[in-house]
């Protein structure tokens, strides 16, 4: 069995963007942005805001946080969103989710330019993965596909099982394992809290993708002897503790290959988008 370690791909990766930022300095005089927009004080929004901060530092990207207040309407925050798009110097925008209840989410994610949308939430940005030619690739599901491809392990032809539809990981997640070349070409299965029979597609998986939002989730009896499985879940246990969607203990007896939580698909969703920033920054006339 084996440990499928992010923490120490997204080194590697976050050595390789910095470099190319680099290069892009010297030969374009080009510092790529990323402005980051955090609207109220939720405690993990926070924590996920000042790791990417951290991120940009690390990587020679230039960060701007901008801090609204919990009470901030829809209009105030477009207003935002239309200036950072008019700033020729801001590669990359992201808005921090979730946002209070009152802000209109989908008009805000709209409403960023697709060239700065490094998140790919962007109807526009969806579309063209859908058709097989991404601009930006959705940051969780690019650093499964990079784990998997670095690892080396195949996904051509591969029987793939996505457990979860969600807009931001397990929709894309699929559509991205389906491209053409290195790190798709897969057969995929996308199951979720609907599906009958769901522990009987499990089985079937040559590469199971867990983010279901359920602490514990998968278990032994729902893997195929020597299947890759990848844990996108982060829970927090009543004990404080963090876990996957996936038992980890019980599965990775019976998996080939595990992501372990924390440190397997976490450190790589911040690193990819660094990557969509640095893409970003390169696109620029």
């Amino acid at each position: 069995m084996k440990i499928l370690d992010g923490k120490a791909l997204a080194a590697v990766v976050q050595s390789e963007i910095a470099e190319k930022v680099a290069q892009l300095k010297n030969k374009r005089n080009i510092t790529p942005c990323l402005a980051a927009i955090l609207v109220g004080n939720d405690p993990a929004s926070q924590i996920y805001v000042a790791n990417k901060e951290k991120a940009c530092q690390k990587n020679g990207i230039a960060g701007k946080l901008f801090r609204l207040p919990a009470e901030t309407t829809t209009v105030e925050l477009l207003q935002l969103i239309e200036q950072l798009n008019a700033d020729t110097a801001v590669h990359g925008i992201l808005v921090q989710l979730p946002l209070p209840k009152q802000i209109n989410e989908k008009e805000i994610l709209d409403a960023v330019r697709p060239e700065k949308d490094v998140d790919a939430f962007h109807p526009e940005n969806v579309g063209l993965l859908s058709q097989g030619r991404p601009r930006f690739l959705p940051c969780t599901p690019y650093g499964v596909q990079q784990l998997l491809v670095r690892n080396g392990i195949e996904t051509r032809g591969k029987h793939v099982v996505v457990i979860g539809r969600s807009d931001i990981v397990g929709k894309p997640m699929g559509l991205i394992l389906l491209q053409k070349g290195v790190g798709g070409d897969a057969t995929v299965t996308t199951v979720h809290s609907r599906t009958e029979n769901l522990a009987g597609l499990t089985r079937q998986a040559d590469i199971l993708i867990v983010a279901i939002g359920k602490a514990k989730f998968l278990t032994a009896d729902m893997v195929k002897p020597g299947a890759v499985v990848v844990d996108v879940g982060i829970n927090r246990q009543p004990d404080g503790k963090i876990c996957g969607d996936v038992n980890f203990d019980s599965v990775k007896d019976i998996a080939g290959a595990i992501t372990p939580v924390p440190g397997g698909v976490g450190p790589l969703t911040i690193t990819m988008l660094m990557l969509n920033t640095l893409t970003a920054a390169e696109l620029t006339a």
